[in-house]
């Protein structure tokens, strides 16, 4: 399984090379340039429409498709590693993340491909005096676009990594230019701050494409969203603001809402709903599917997937009674698509392969269409605006307002409304409210870092494994996590250390 899986891996990302980002209305109506280098010529509107068209394509790559997801809930109290031991990932799982993980290399080089595609656009769109880029606002909207998807990019990396280098220049291959040193986690977070202040001025709140265009393009309503969330993350978090950029997504002429079934956000017959600000639009079946949906869900193939829902998880569905978003989220399986009985092994839940147990899957994403996939993961919905605007009315002493928002997300799932007896008490809940609402969706481990109880929620854990002698399983084994304040961060890849000496490692590697 583990070779199959880095061969089909190997061709995902080969496809993924190739493929375009579409769009049926406007300048993104064209072909790409996928590749950018200071070589390419840079001399029209349609040259700058082509580079960010292609600067889309960062969305395609296996960051977003996977390892998001690995290290917002697997790495969290969410889900088991699953996959049958591949060691990159059960280190997400045990917190035993090395300097030499693959992993980590890859989303540091592919997050800041997608910064220097950025980079390129806004260098060279200064010195393009095409008439065609000042009609229309075209000039302004890409600019916009790509100041947008920098900071998202950027977002990544320091929640990720904490301070992380800050390029704006992607016009040189000398060392003694790109090699920087890493800048602190607040000047990060500033210049995030700075790129979206850029996006909201040139960004439109809807493009004349409709749904179809606005949800899958930089927005006014995106940039709202993205700072409402960076000024909730930072570790000088401002909730005023937080509150701020919540409301201006709520009253946006975008005309956002909450969609009126949870279910629908993932059935994927529901994509570019009132709910959705910006997600991925993949397409079934091509150049343009989203793969990493297979890794995920077992349809017929036999094997253990990713991201295996953890019993603390299940356990939280259930004392909540929370039947829709569980259903919506996770999936317990003991047949195949064919209706067969199958068994999958799994070291958490069925180590025997017993074929009358129930193994759970990661349910978010349905269609895996042999690795083809046209399912849209979300990258900033209505929903998470509006439970963080409850967690800054509570932040800001507003407990009985808290209640209010908190509970429009309660209320479409048919659970009962919350009740409160303190700031703290509230807080543990809406964090709990947040837990359920975005399984599977890379957000959790997050949440538990704003909260600042990830070391305690880790560490307070009461998960085992099994292993399976003779078709009997053993004694539960104790799983610990030996969470510590300094795991919160991943460490620099050693391999981009080895390339840029100026790069320090995070404390603990």
């Amino acid at each position: 399984m583990k070779n199959r899986y880095y061969k089909l891996r190997i061709i995902g990302c080969s496809l993924l090379l190739a493929s375009l980002f579409s769009c049926s209305k406007d300048f993104l109506d064209v072909t790409p340039k996928s590749d950018l280098t200071t070589g390419n010529a840079y001399n029209s509107a349609q040259d700058l429409s082509n580079a960010l068209n292609g600067a889309y394509t960062t969305f395609y790559t296996e960051y977003y498709q996977w390892d998001d997801v690995l290290l917002g809930d697997v790495r969290s109290d969410n889900a088991y590693a699953g996959g049958g031991g591949d060691a990159p990932i059960v280190a997400y799982d045990q917190l035993n993340i090395t300097t030499s993980n693959n992993r980590m290399f890859n989303n540091w080089s592919q997050l800041y491909q997608g910064v220097a595609r950025c980079n390129i656009i806004l260098d060279k769109i200064k010195g393009i005096t095409d008439p065609a880029l000042d009609q229309n606002n075209l000039r302004q909207n890409i600019i916009g676009q790509a100041s947008f998807l920098r900071a998202f990019h950027y977002f990544r990396l320091v929640k990720l990594y904490g301070g992380v280098p800050i390029e704006l220049h992607s016009n040189s291959t000398d060392p003694a230019v790109i090699n920087l040193a890493r800048s602190t986690e607040t000047e990060v977070y500033n210049q995030i701050d700075t790129d979206l202040q850029v996006a909201l001025i040139n960004l439109p709140d809807s493009y004349v494409g409709g749904a179809s265009e606005n949800k899958v393009r930089a927005t006014k309503g995106a940039a709202n969203a993205l700072l409402a969330k960076i000024w909730a993350q930072r570790s000088d978090r401002d909730y005023n603001k937080v509150l701020q950029y919540c409301n201006a997504v709520i009253a946006s002429p975008a005309g956002y809402n909450l969609v009126a079934n949870y279910a629908d956000l993932f059935d994927g017959d529901h994509y570019f709903s009132s709910e959705s600000i910006l997600e991925i639009s993949f397409v079934a079946g091509g150049n343009q599917a989203n793969w990493g949906v297979q890794l995920f869900l077992a349809p017929d193939d036999g094997w253990q997937k990713y991201c295996v829902p953890s019993k603390d998880l299940v356990g939280d569905f259930d004392a909540q009674n929370d039947q829709i978003r569980k259903n919506a989220s996770l999936v317990f399986w003991t047949v195949d698509a064919n209706g067969a009985q199958i068994a999958w092994g799994d070291e958490n839940w069925n180590p025997c392969q017993d074929p009358t147990i129930g193994t759970p899957f990661a349910f978010k994403e349905k269609h895996p269409a042999g690795w083809a996939s046209g399912d849209h993961p979300y990258l900033l919905r209505f929903d998470d605006v509006v439970l963080l605007k409850a967690e800054a009315q509570n932040e800001l002493g507003d407990l009985a307002g808290a209640l209010v928002t908190v509970n429009q997300i309660r209320a479409r799932v048919s659970l009962p409304n919350l009740t409160a007896t303190s700031k703290s008490d509230l807080k543990t809940k809406i964090l709990n409210e947040r837990r359920l609402e975005f399984a599977f969706e890379g957000q959790r481990w997050d949440d538990l870092v704003r909260a600042g109880v990830c070391t305690t929620v880790m560490n307070g854990l009461h998960e085992v494994k099994y292993t399976c002698s003779g078709g009997t399983p053993s004694a539960p084994i104790s799983i610990n996590y030996n969470c510590t304040n300094e795991k919160w961060l991943c460490p620099i890849p050693q391999l981009e250390r080895d390339a840029n000496p100026k790069l320090t490692q995070n404390p603990g590697y």
